[in-house]
């Protein structure tokens, strides 16, 4: 499932596949070939031992460590979110910043349900207040997991 809004990238969603595709298949070369900014911000919330995107992208893991399938692709202004889970324990959320085509911001929110408020004043472009996206994987209806907010 993809959504879209007047200012996404269909080029931002392919680069975010191509970026999965490398990490599962451990291509060094792909992943290096990808633009990523060397100064990329990185956000994490949920259990230390659970830095798997880090791990891929830094080379750390090893094969067969943590596989990442999207579920669902979604575009909000500047940001490509994903979202994943793997049975009744593993839920996850990663949201992308791309400018130019360059990743300069990665979010990685592991068992965190994740809400993203645009919090503009009303008068700004899709500002508001009101909630754009939600987690919403529909294998874990009944999970109870802490939630965090994203403002954006």
């Amino acid at each position: 499932m993809e959504s879209k809004t007047a200012a996404s990238s269909p080029s931002a969603v392919a680069d975010v596949r191509r970026l999965y595709k490398a990490v599962s298949s451990s291509s060094t070369g792909e992943i290096l070939g990808l633009k990523i900014a060397g100064d990329l911000e990185w956000w994490f919330h949920g259990p230390p031992k659970c830095h798997y995107m880090m791990k891929k992208l830094t080379g750390e893991s090893s094969p067969g460590d943590f596989e990442f399938e999207p579920r669902n692709i979604d575009i909000v202004d500047d940001l490509v979110i994903v979202e994943g889970w793997e049975g009744a324990e593993v839920y996850w959320v990663h949201v992308w910043t791309l400018k130019d085509g360059v990743i300069t911001q990665f979010r990685e929110y592991f068992n965190t349900w994740l809400t993203v408020r645009d919090v503009r004043p009303l008068g700004c472009s899709g500002g508001g207040a009101a909630p754009v996206w939600q987690s919403h994987p529909q294998e874990l209806p009944e999970r109870s997991l802490p939630g965090l907010m994203l403002a954006i």
